[in-house]
């Protein structure tokens, strides 16, 4: 043991005493209470990110904030130019397409008010079944030009998706499925309602239903349920059942009890199956309402792809207006 001078030991020993009553009291002080982790706000839905770069870009006085029991969603509301307006169109648009969509939503929602319609634009919340990713819009196969790789999504024709049966999920064996369906359902349906009763608020004529890929599936599927006596008519523009759904679109749409405008895209062998099979199911039904019309992709040329499927439209919905 090292030499300690005589005088240095009391403040030796004082030292060892302190040190030891600190080391008794840490020993006796409580273990500190754990942080409770922090609580992560839920992720907004993409579909409401969508509808909030929509109304940074979209005119103040097109948009609409419609209740759905404790949802409030935006609507894109464009008023007839005429004094005499022929009634209402409610836009349902497809998975991963927002209320502006540039092929069919956005174009249709813009050119029907100079057909003496008013249109009206709905934002869907997101759904957990459906597995689909967003819609690519996509030339067929035999017209696509392979040296234009870069041409953008939003140009390209709308080419509609293969049936749910080649892709789809069955939800029988999806734990919870059904419940899922059941909310997205319900939360779907009340928007449409919601829709339904802005459109009488304008005093409307005529309420029509028109749905776009997925959207048509809702729309009929909403229409098939609810059958509700405010819509007259109903409109569904290259039809596709969501992944894991049921029944199919090819059961739905024929059945309907309203008049019925089943516009598909010809350039596809599944498309023309998928039609010819609701067309002999209608025939079967003896469903007089039910009216099929054709369409051609316009591969390279967006604006007259756009501009067929609005006369189209237009000439179904007002036939002594039409010129073609």
């Amino acid at each position: 043991m090292p030499f300690v001078h005589r005088s240095a030991l009391p403040a030796l020993c004082l030292s060892l005493l302190i040190t030891s009553a600190f080391s008794v009291q840490a020993a006796d002080a409580p273990a500190p209470a754990a942080e409770k982790p922090v609580e992560r706000q839920p992720l907004p839905e993409r579909s409401q990110e969508e509808a909030s770069a929509l109304e940074r870009k979209i005119p103040q006085q097109e948009q609409q904030q419609l209740q759905a029991g404790s949802d409030s969603f935006l609507a894109l509301w464009k008023p007839a130019n005429s004094a005499e307006p022929e009634g209402v169109v409610i836009i349902v648009p497809g998975a991963g397409e927002s209320a502006d969509w540039p092929q069919a939503i956005s174009p249709l929602r813009h050119k029907l008010p100079d057909a003496n319609w008013g249109s009206l634009s709905l934002s869907l919340p997101d759904v957990s079944v459906d597995t689909l990713p967003p819609r690519v819009m996509e030339a067929p196969k035999a017209t696509v030009d392979t040296s234009s790789k870069e041409a953008s999504t939003a140009d390209k024709p709308i080419e509609q998706a293969a049936s749910a049966e080649a892709e789809g999920t069955d939800p029988a064996v999806v734990p919870g499925a059904d419940e899922q369906d059941k909310t997205d359902a319900t939360r779907i349906f009340a928007r449409i309602d919601a829709a339904v009763a802005f459109a009488q608020t304008q005093s409307a004529r005529s309420v029509v239903l028109l749905g776009h890929g997925t959207g048509a599936w809702w729309a009929a599927r909403y229409l098939s349920e609810k059958q509700p006596s405010q819509v007259q008519k109903f409109v569904m523009v290259a039809a596709q059942t969501p992944t894991g759904r049921h029944p199919d679109v090819q059961q739905l749409a024929p059945g309907l009890k309203l008049p019925t405008a089943d516009l598909f895209y010809q350039d596809s062998a599944q498309s023309r199956k998928n039609a010819l099979a609701r067309a002999q199911a209608a025939k079967r039904l003896k469903n007089d309402g039910y009216k099929q019309v054709s369409l051609k992709a316009l591969p390279g040329n967006s604006d007259a792809g756009q501009e067929q499927l609005y006369r189209r439209v237009r000439g179904w919905l007002s036939p002594q207006a039409s010129v073609d």
